[in-house]
């Protein structure tokens, strides 16, 4: 692995047309977790069409892999091709007789990404010691969350881009122990390994709760003995993932969560143990040794994560 990715074979060889991939290589899509498999396909499909590479970095045809999203073609690789098969012939589009048709009353999702600086959140979750915020269909990507808090390049993306077949809009989501990600939505749960779906949609109520959907859901406490929580109004559940259901069907009070709002719309741990409340554009940092709302909080998320003006 990380040695030759993959080989192709150039027009008018014996084999030409062929391309052969490392099979040891942790293959990907649309993240830098593994090699990108859609990226290197896309170079070694440069070759077969005669393509050689490129002294130019992030362009399809760069010789040496460097993974950027979204994948699209360079000016430097359409050149390229062009050189060696033409530019594609201009054709005249006929003038349309009749309007288009109306746009869909409930379209997918939003053409544009809501902006950060002006909404709140959906959900957030630490996922592999990175932090991901959901909103309206799309995900953002934040990396060293405890310090530069850097935008992953090619965010905000799609969420069903890395995790397909999860709602539009979710309610919450967490990482449990083993790695896996749950997301929330309704009364509905669905769990992925990385980006494999491996469960759901189940429901909630199998685990004993009979409300409507979950607001926020945090995993907390050290990593050899650690809870998961539910919020909803004013109240939280703490769930038992070895027994699969809530420890009682009765609720406790926000009270407990000293400083902490009633109405959470999302929450999460960071690296430091330190848990984050977030409702509307603000959020909360609570200090798992005094068990209390740290002083100076609330603050805005689009500040302290996404490099916004202050308020």
């Amino acid at each position: 692995p990380g040695g030759i990715l993959a080989h192709a074979f150039f027009p008018k060889t014996h084999r030409q047309g062929d391309i052969h991939f490392d099979y040891d290589e942790s293959w990907t899509l649309g993240n830098h977790m593994g090699t990108d498999l859609l990226q290197v396909a896309a170079h070694e499909f440069g070759h077969v069409l005669g393509l050689q590479h490129s002294r130019k970095p992030k362009t399809i045809m760069y010789e040496y892999y460097s993974f950027f999203y979204p994948l699209k073609l360079s000016e430097d690789d359409k050149q390229g091709i062009q050189y060696l098969y033409g530019a594609q012939p201009q054709v005249q589009v006929p003038l349309p007789t009749s309007p288009p048709p109306p746009p869909p009353l409930y379209p997918e999702t939003n053409d544009i990404p809501p902006d950060v600086c002006e909404t709140g959140f959906d959900a957030a979750s630490m996922i592999r010691g990175e932090l991901f915020f959901f909103k309206a269909g799309y995900v953002w990507r934040i990396r060293d969350p405890a310090g530069s808090k850097h935008l992953e390049s090619g965010y905000p993306a799609l969420a069903s881009r890395h995790w397909k077949g999860i709602p539009e809009k979710i309610d919450a989501a967490f990482e449990d122990k083993s790695g896996n990600i749950w997301f929330f939505k309704g009364q509905n749960f669905w769990v992925f390994d990385a980006e494999t779906h491996v469960r759901g949609p189940e429901s909630i109520r199998t685990w004993g709760l009979s409300i409507s959907r979950i607001q926020a859901a945090l995993r907390w406490g050290h990593d050899s003995n650690y809870n998961t929580y539910f919020f909803k109004s004013g109240s939280y559940w703490r769930f038992d993932p070895r027994q699969n259901r809530v420890e009682s069907i009765h609720p406790r009070r926000m009270q407990d969560w000293s400083g902490i709002p009633d109405d959470v719309d999302a929450a999460f741990r960071d690296i430091h143990g330190y848990a984050h409340f977030i409702r509307g554009r603000q959020y909360w940092k609570f200090d798992p040794v005094g068990m209390n709302s740290l002083e100076g909080y609330p603050r805005y998320v689009g500040v302290d994560f996404f490099g916004c003006e202050h308020e």
